[in-house]
């Protein structure tokens, strides 16, 4: 659950005057592109005069921004309304909006028959409406996704030195197990000048690292007329001809749409992360045709050599999926041989979930509960023990380390990510010797020096640039106090 706040100077505090009181609370859940959409809540009720709190308790209005991609998410979302419900002081107004209204507003109304507003997934900026409303409502358009543009507003949350840039809203795909499509319909891909429109105000903020978004990176332009990833290519072409010091994240790219052109492109330039989120779900070529996928499993692992091959640092993380119907043991037992096989640096392994409304969900052989999590341990436990290898290799390595802020458990600990690490989801660098770091949200080399779990320690040599590493102008030494 990620809960958003921002300073209003106190100036400003004393000239506001909203009727029924102006203070809001956000909860955002599920994945960065409802942070995005949340953020553009965020901004258009900040430019109306309104302010953030802290606390969920002193606020006059909270939002609550939901996921229904799995089983799972809605549970969650249906906890983050009753916590809402239950400790909001009296009078205070409840907004639900996303995914889950979009498709489960009556199961949302069944259970929390006094939320006072219900709002669409693509309805977002309905939010000022929503909030101002002296009655109990429901704005629920067939836009069941939303793409900023023009002049709306966007607050971005995230620390200054990263922010989210959403290409495009949809799917096109249609995975057996997968209920985006029915969440969020068709694939729509933002125009280009929109994009850079939206690249330039966040470079213009201070964003130094823009992690690009999509349900499919590949797939944006296609709904123009682009084929494979000759959209994402001109996309990117473009990006990279604006100046400065930054760099590009790449967040979920399908198997199928990584192409040697893409390749090529990452390995040119500098400023695209050596990093992929690439969903493969799973290895076996039956359990991937009923999946609907549209790789196989010779053709992952090809592509899976061509990245290490011509990219050698290269980061890959993805998902992978265990007790689809009709897996077997030697079905399961094949994806924990190529995770062996093929190390991955980092994986996010999740249990099927039976969704209503998926060709998935009416297949025959559905395998036990019991048996999933089983299976859920039992791959976790084998990429544990690869990854030990793989991070013991890092051990004397110097990374190039955003240190982004005190670790929360100790202050003699600083927290960072190397380029191989995306915020939020991935690993961390630990700098337990951090002597010469003067600000967060800047590059420094990092010396590994060992290993704790899924994250490397490490400590900093010297402060750094961005994408270009060689700037000698950048490159600050760290020196002891003591004159060691």
């Amino acid at each position: 659950m990620l809960k958003l706040y921002q300073d209003t100077p106190q100036e400003e505090k004393s000239t506001l005057c909203i009727p029924g009181g102006n203070k809001i609370y956000f909860i955002s859940l599920g994945c960065p592109r409802n942070l995005v959409d949340t953020e553009v809540m965020l901004g258009i009720l900040l430019k109306e005069g309104y302010e953030t709190v802290e606390a969920l308790e002193e606020a006059d209005y909270i939002v609550i921004n939901t996921c229904a991609f799995l089983k799972a998410s809605r549970d969650e979302s249906l906890s983050a309304i009753e916590e809402s419900m239950v400790h909001r002081k009296k009078g205070a107004k409840v907004v639900v909006t996303g995914c889950m209204v979009q498709l489960h507003d009556a199961d949302i109304k069944k259970v929390f028959p006094d939320v006072d507003y219900l709002l669409g997934s693509g309805d977002v900026e309905g939010i000022l409406r929503a909030v101002r409303s002296h009655e109990q409502g429901t704005e629920i358009t067939s836009a069941r996704s939303y793409l900023e543009a023009g002049e709306v507003p966007r607050q971005v949350s995230t620390p200054k030195h990263y922010a989210y840039l959403k290409i495009a809203e949809g799917c096109r795909k249609r995975c057996a197990y997968c209920s985006i499509p029915s969440i969020k319909g068709p694939l729509k891909s933002k125009p280009v000048e929109q994009i850079i429109k939206e690249f330039r105000i966040l470079r213009n903020q201070g964003v130094k690292e823009i992690i690009l978004i999509a349900q499919d990176l590949g797939d944006w332009g296609k709904d123009k007329g682009y084929k494979r990833t000759e959209g994402l290519l001109l996309l990117l072409q473009e990006i990279l001809k604006e100046e400065g010091d930054f760099y590009l994240r790449l967040l979920y790219l399908y198997p199928d749409e990584i192409t040697h052109s893409l390749i090529k492109l990452m390995k040119s330039d500098s400023r695209i992360c050596p990093y992929l989120d690439m969903p493969l779900q799973h290895i076996n070529n039956t359990v991937l045709k009923n999946m609907h996928r549209a790789t196989s499993r010779e053709e992952i692992i090809e592509t899976l050599r061509l990245l290490r091959m011509q990219i050698p640092n290269i980061s890959i993380r993805t998902s992978l999926i265990v007790g689809f119907p009709g897996e077997t043991e030697e079905q399961f037992q094949e994806l924990v041989t190529f995770i062996k096989e093929y190390p991955l640096d980092h994986i996010g392994i999740f249990k099927y979930s039976q969704e209503e409304g998926t060709p998935a969900a009416l297949l025959p052989d559905q395998i036990p509960e019991k048996v999933k999590e089983q299976r859920q341990r039992r791959l976790a436990k084998e990429q544990q023990k690869v990854l030990k290898k793989v991070l013991a290799k890092m051990i004397g390595k110097r990374l190039h380390v955003v240190i982004e802020s005190y670790h929360p458990e100790s202050p003699l600990l600083m927290r960072g990510r190397h380029l191989g690490q995306c915020p939020e989801i991935d690993s961390e660098v630990l700098i337990n010797d951090a002597e010469c770091v003067d600000a967060f949200g800047v590059w420094y080399d990092v010396e590994i020096t060992d290993v704790s779990g899924y994250d490397l320690i490490g400590r900093a040599i010297r402060k750094t640039g961005i994408a270009d590493k060689s700037n000698k102008s950048n490159n600050v030494k760290c020196t002891k106090s003591n004159g060691e």
